[in-house]
């Protein structure tokens, strides 16, 4: 796995909140969502910017959905998680399982 192989832990969490909101995965409905499921807050702009760099790396794909039905209603730019993203987190689960193993005791973990 190269460099680009490796997750990082904000990119992380945004793929995996991508898997859980499907076809309702776009900005503010991920930035509620680690919100909720973290505890973490997070700016609009880090959860753009993340968005794209990720969908570069091919982990990502976007579309524009139709604007929406309300008055002054935009378009949202709704990701989905590519094939290569799915490897990507299973890679990244898969190390980070490694590294936590036998670590219970000292972490005081059953």
């Amino acid at each position: 796995m190269g460099r680009e192989g490796y997750l990082g832990e904000f990119e992380q969490m945004l793929l995996l909140a991508v898997l859980r909101l499907e076809e309702d995965a776009y900005g503010v409905r991920l930035m509620d969502e680690l919100e909720a499921r973290v505890g973490r807050r997070v700016s609009r702009g880090s959860v753009y910017v993340t968005l794209d760099r990720l969908e570069e790396k091919g982990w990502l794909a976007s579309e524009m959905s139709d604007a929406r039905p309300e008055r002054g209603g935009r378009p949202r730019r709704i990701v989905s998680i590519t094939p290569e993203g799915l490897d990507a987190l299973r890679k990244s689960r898969a190390a980070l399982l490694n590294l936590w193993a036998g670590l219970e005791g000292a972490l005081d973990l059953p």
